[in-house]
């Protein structure tokens, strides 16, 4: 009977552990998400911001380590970075970003 029991506050745990936000610092580029990462320039801004201004697309994050693409949360925080190399910080539950602040990313060196 212990054992069932340990075993099922184990499992409990563990799924909690998996539900949880991973929470950090993400760098890469505000898309739109018809372009997703196709939109990965600076050149992309004026294309991005007519997508979500006339076509009803939402502004997207898409990370430069592995190019995935999340939904942002917070689409008014993030319109005047459209295009732009950012570094955001807030959590990711799944494809969703939840935004807590974003800065330009620093240069990259050559």
């Amino acid at each position: 009977m212990k054992i069932r029991f340990a075993t099922g506050i184990a499992v409990t745990l563990f799924a909690a552990a998996l539900a949880m936000a991973a929470e950090g610092t993400w760098t890469g580029y505000i898309s739109d998400d018809h372009c997703g990462a196709k939109g990965m320039s600076e050149k992309h801004a004026e294309c991005a911001t007519k997508c979500v201004k006339e076509k009803g697309a939402k502004y997207v994050f898409v990370n430069d380590a592995d190019k995935k693409v999340y939904a942002i949360d917070a689409q008014d925080k993030v319109a005047a970075h459209a295009g732009h190399h950012v570094t955001v910080k807030g959590s990711v539950d799944g494809e969703n970003l939840k935004l807590a602040s974003i800065d330009m990313a620093p240069a990259k060196s050559m």
